[in-house]
């Protein structure tokens, strides 16, 4: 195949705990989760603002973690669009016209 090898779509997907996860995002998830439950054993008599308020870090997390097309997630597309915010790359467009450009312009 004159050293073109196809690769799949899905081909780093095997490297990820359950196909969508790596370590840090599982443990991430799992330190909100741990900290809304200590939260939820420490404080009895909540109101639903309350309880609102401590589930707030397992669903941040959770939503930080879960998937979305074109990228890995939603974290992974925060931090994309964060670093081209603080360091954008200025790309300089010739086309492939300028070879044909003629001598006398």
């Amino acid at each position: 195949m004159n050293s073109n090898y196809i690769i799949p779509a899905n081909s780093k997907k095997s490297q990820l705990i359950l196909g969508y996860f790596t370590g840090i995002d599982l443990g991430l998830f799992i330190t909100g989760c741990a900290l809304s439950l200590l939260l939820l054993m420490l404080i009895k008599d909540a109101t639903p603002v309350e309880m609102i308020i401590i589930l707030l870090p397992a669903l941040t997390t959770g939503l930080l973690v879960m998937p979305v097309p074109h990228y890995h997630n939603v974290l992974q597309f925060i931090l994309n669009i964060v670093n081209y915010l603080v360091n954008p790359r200025r790309y300089y467009w010739k086309g492939w016209c300028i070879r044909y450009e003629s001598s006398d312009e």
